[in-house]
């Protein structure tokens, strides 16, 4: 891929199928929203995508571990200090597990601060006999089933952008201004959590790493930067490309493009055809670029992602994204694995156990077993092992809130319990206890495959 591309080439996806993308009903509105769009300031930075793929690159090569994770869509009316704090406290308590007991650096990249559309599976829903346009995510529609509330108004898209500015306000005072601090190890777990069977083993976790920080003082090592602050990253799926277009700047340092809507943005599995809009536009940006493979992902067309993202091979610019289901994983990864690591080519695969694990309880409610979650990102990492190759880590939806989406975990959760607090906008979430028993599963597999290696030595 060539840094020095011309501003123009961004826009070539528009010559080519744009699959879920919004039919917006105004067209004269949509433009004018996506000038003005074009005229704020970015969200992120090229440099600070530069980090994130130097990092991606260290999990590519087997180094660090990816930790990804937040809500399936953010609501727009969602951006608090309290709901921004629980996401990131939740993805701090997992990181710690991993750090400390997988012996692990991680990578924390968030589904954050600009997740508000949504693809799905038909663009009308009906109810009743009225049929309406799908809710899109909060960046395209509203929730409610009103002729309103559904309709497309591009006003969302610099509400959205707005509210990803705040939220990465946020995030960064959080990040840098002392609670991200590992000496707050103890007040992560000050709520609900902290009584939960995951709460517990964190406790006792907490206290490990109370004696290693003591252990360091006691050393002279007193002001560690990584101690005291941590990298956060922000990433969401490049799905209105409308949106990501107006938010897609020439970095002044080399000439290239960056989507500076995010950190990372990545592809999803209805979007990712090779002659599709949505992988040109991705081909055109620097920053690193994730793509989901669900199970009728097939070697030769992956590898044909791949030439196309990352034809120069470079560690950290591509993301695989697996998500193919508890009973498939162990069955539809290795050829994918196979063929791409015969390539050449050394990208970071990462598990996402969610997707392919949803099914609707006799309540209506779409959810997921905890146990198939877990059986997934085992056999991701049995695949892997058995390769040779490195399980690079994992993406999951989830939120620091005490909700009931998911059956299963230590918690408990019965199907029965979903109507309980379902509050998710479109998929089930793992709630905080379940998110750290998920990090201590990882955290496990993650010290055998070190021992193990140890051992071979």
């Amino acid at each position: 891929m060539n840094p020095e591309q011309s501003t123009t080439t961004v826009d070539d996806w528009r010559s080519l199928p744009a699959e879920q993308q919004p039919d917006w009903p105004d067209p004269e509105a949509l433009s004018d929203a996506l000038t003005d769009l074009a005229s704020y300031p970015p969200l992120v930075f090229a440099g600070e995508c530069d980090q994130l793929r130097a990092r991606l690159g260290a999990v590519a090569r087997g180094e660090e571990f990816l930790l990804q994770g937040g809500d399936c869509a953010e609501a727009l009316d969602g951006v608090s200090a309290d709901q921004i704090r629980n996401k990131l406290k939740t993805l701090f308590q997992m990181g710690a597990v991993l750090t400390y007991a997988g012996s692990v650096p991680v990578v924390k990249v968030g589904r954050i601060a600009g997740q508000y559309g949504k693809p799905r599976s038909s663009p009308t829903e009906t109810r009743d006999g009225v049929s309406l346009p799908s809710y899109r995510g909060d960046a395209v529609n509203g929730r409610a089933f009103t002729a309103r509330d559904r309709r497309p108004d591009p006003e969302r898209l610099k509400r959205a952008y707005h509210a990803s500015a705040a939220t990465l306000n946020l995030v960064r005072a959080f990040t840098t201004g002392g609670y991200a601090d590992l000496s707050q190890v103890h007040a992560w777990n000050r709520d609900f959590v902290r009584d939960s069977p995951a709460g517990r083993r964190y406790e006792r976790l907490a206290r490990e790493i109370d004696n290693a920080l003591a252990f360091m003082r006691a050393c002279g090592v007193t002001d560690a930067e990584a101690v005291r602050t941590t990298e956060f990253y922000s990433s969401h799926e490049a799905l209105l490309l409308d949106y990501e277009t107006a938010l897609t700047r020439v970095d002044s340092r080399t000439g290239g493009l960056y989507a500076v809507s995010g950190h990372m943005v990545w592809i999803g599995e209805r979007t990712r055809r090779l002659d599709g809009a949505h992988v040109e536009f991705a081909s055109r940006i620097r920053n690193p670029v994730g793509v989901k493979l669900g199970p009728g992902a097939e070697p030769d067309d992956v590898l044909a992602l791949v030439d196309k993202l990352d034809p120069d091979r470079e560690p950290g610019r591509l993301t695989l994204i697996t998500r193919m289901g508890a009973g498939r994983v162990r069955d539809r990864l290795p050829a994918l694995v196979e063929k791409v690591t015969a390539s050449g080519a050394r990208v970071a695969w990462v598990c996402d156990p969610m997707h392919g694990n949803t099914f609707t309880a006799g309540s209506g409610h779409k959810t997921r077993r905890f146990d198939d979650v877990l059986d997934e990102v085992r056999g991701f990492f049995e695949v892997h092992h058995a390769l040779g190759t490195h399980p690079g880590g994992i993406h999951v939806e989830l939120t620091g809130d005490d909700v009931t989406e998911c059956v299963g975990g230590g918690s408990r959760i019965g199907v029965d319990d979903l109507r309980r607090r379902y509050e998710t906008a479109c998929d089930p979430r793992l709630n905080r206890s379940q998110s750290l028993d998920l990090a201590f599963l990882v955290a496990e597999v993650l010290g055998e495959a070190r021992r193990a290696k140890e051992a071979r030595r």
